[in-house]
């Protein structure tokens, strides 16, 4: 295409409202229903769909319906309204705007004892005693009373929880998710006096990191996003201005690592120091149960900017 196309703003919001199931399913695509949103693959990465609206679950991305013609089918703007705007002879499926309640945050129940949360961190994940201890002192850790799961709690400045990551913890279970309502800036992090900052995706990787990495682990601060988001990072950074380094330690595998690509690129742009820290195996609690206390330098590569 050549030239510039106008459009007016009528066309704009009809195009922008497109119902993305309906466009989807008719290239033939499959979609599944999660909760009261959809879910499509795009190759084996999980995109939320809901209404006119998506959101790239790794990519940490998301858009309207002319942001998801633009990705996905690899069209310009006008190429991506041209689209729209002519599918079925100029009919279209338009949603009315949608407004999604905030649901309301709590933690889960705790039980009266952490045994099969202690059992499972200190013996099958390995994390250090004292490490864990620390974390269960300020109840960042607890044991949930229904399904014995552990509980990653993560607070506000202010000392309020505002999130909870779970993990089960039982011999079969792979289970693991956040409280609902939990708030993304407010993941599970621990606060440092230094001015060093570590970034994992989960919890279990944090403690592991850090149980390999204990002389003055205490001074530093860790932040886990529970996904591959950087919204507790930059929370953490408006919250604590003596932070002017960052550590991206995410996943080694193909996810993570375009993640901490993205997340590096946006500390340049802000004018932070950061690296990127990569295990040696998939994750740091790998890289914990197979090769014990080691120092950073000996435990990952460095990838420096």
């Amino acid at each position: 295409m050549s030239g510039f196309i106008p459009f007016s703003d009528e066309q704009k919001e009809k195009a922008r409202r497109t119902d993305l199931a309906g466009l989807l399913r008719s290239q033939g695509e499959t979609l599944r229903k999660s909760g009261s949103e959809l879910e499509w693959l795009d190759g084996s990465q999980k995109v939320t769909i809901r209404g006119n609206l998506w959101f790239h679950q790794y990519e940490q991305v998301g858009g309207d319906s002319i942001d998801f013609v633009r990705k996905f089918y690899h069209k310009s703007y006008p190429e991506a309204m041209e689209y729209l705007l002519g599918r079925s002879s100029g009919v279209l499926s338009i949603l009315p705007p949608i407004q999604k309640p905030t649901p309301k945050f709590e933690l889960p129940p705790a039980k009266d004892n952490m045994r099969r949360v202690f059992a499972y961190l200190l013996n099958r994940r390995g994390i250090d005693k004292d490490v864990l201890y620390a974390f269960v002192h300020k109840k960042m850790i607890y044991e949930s009373a229904q399904y014995h799961n552990a509980v990653f709690v993560g607070f506000d400045k202010d000392g309020t929880p505002r999130h909870a990551n779970k993990r089960g913890t039982g011999s079969a279970s792979t289970y693991k998710g956040n409280a609902v309502g939990s708030v993304p800036e407010y993941s599970f992090h621990w606060n440092g006096r230094s001015n060093r900052l570590y970034l994992f995706e989960a919890p279990i990787d944090m403690l592991s990191f850090i149980s390999m990495n204990k002389d003055g682990w205490r001074n530093h601060s860790y932040a886990a996003a529970c996904s591959v988001s950087d919204k507790v990072l930059f929370q953490c950074l408006h919250d604590n201005s003596a932070i002017n380094k960052v550590s991206i330690c995410f996943d080694s595998d193909e996810p993570g690592q375009l993640a901490a690509q993205r997340i590096t690129a946006k500390l340049v742009m802000q004018g932070i120091d950061s690296e990127i820290l990569v295990p040696v195996n998939k994750d740091w609690n790998e890289d914990l149960l197979s090769g014990g206390e080691l120092e950073v330098e000996e435990s990952c590569q460095i990838l420096r900017r």
